[in-house]
């Protein structure tokens, strides 16, 4: 691979940010994923196996993992860092919570040498949940400032890329340095199948209905759904909580171009 792009995945989940990143940047290869539940790390090991995901280790722990030895190393950081403490639906404790990750993660930027592009994913609860004066948005774009990237922050849904399902998130990214960046259009892969008598979205590949009776759909051959990222598993409680906490990864790669097109052209 020529001049390829090392990516650091944080809290990888099923890999919906490392699987929208790769689809908007060149070159782009993961080296390493953290990510601490088990029923998911089996998951992140079979689609490596099946070539979903680039082979890499897996570490299990982001507050003790040894950051320093990627330094220099890694292009582009990403994490979808642990919604709970920010989550309406979890007991909102804020950066309270030991499950508030930021700390570690913003000493991990500075150990790895400031990698050239940082990019994260949480709930729409840290623009309301408080540091301080200031939202907990606010501080991690402050933070991202003060550490030399430009940096900035956007709500995109799965909705709006064509899912049957709104899951709004903040995405935030950061830059300081582009030089061999190559972005691609982002092209939406997946879409909710227009029924018979429906209007056909912009963002849905041209359909033909197959069945006069279900009114359904086959579309774009090499789109992504969520529903195969399931890990064949008779813990149906497990693949629920895995896919809960992900990111469709159409909604990060439209994320990360219109924010990486707001970084690059102000």
């Amino acid at each position: 691979m020529d001049n390829p792009k090392n990516h650091l995945s944080l809290c990888t989940g099923y890999g919906g940010l490392d699987l929208g990143l790769r689809r908007v940047i060149s070159n782009f290869r993961t080296v390493c994923y953290v990510e601490i539940e088990a029923f998911v790390i089996a998951n992140v090991v079979a689609k490596i196996e099946e070539g979903w995901l680039d082979p890499a280790p897996i570490y299990t722990d982001l507050k003790t993992f040894p950051f320093s030895r990627f330094r220099g190393l890694v292009d582009i950081l990403s994490g979808g860092f642990p919604c709970q403490p920010f989550s309406q639906a979890g007991a909102k404790k804020g950066v309270e919570d030991p499950r508030h990750l930021w700390p570690y993660i913003e000493q991990g930027i500075r150990d790895l040498g400031r990698p050239a592009c940082v990019f994260f994913e949480n709930v729409e609860g840290i623009i309301s949940t408080k540091i301080g004066e200031q939202s907990v948005l606010q501080h991690v774009l402050g933070r991202l400032e003060n550490m030399g990237y430009r940096a900035t922050a956007g709500i995109f849904s799965a909705s709006e890329i064509g899912a049957s399902h709104q899951r709004k998130r903040v995405f935030i990214l950061g830059i300081n340095d582009t030089s061999g960046f190559r972005i691609k259009d982002f092209e939406c892969s997946i879409g909710h199948p227009a029924k018979r008598g429906e209007y056909q979205r912009w963002y849905e590949p041209p359909r033909t209905i197959k069945s006069e009776v279900g009114g359904t759909s086959h579309g774009d051959p090499d789109r992504m759904d969520i529903s195969e990222l399931y890990v064949s598993c008779s813990s149906r409680p497990d693949e629920i909580r895995m896919l809960g906490n992900g990111v469709v990864p159409d909604t990060a790669s439209r994320a990360f171009t219109e924010l990486w097109e707001e970084l690059v052209n102000t």
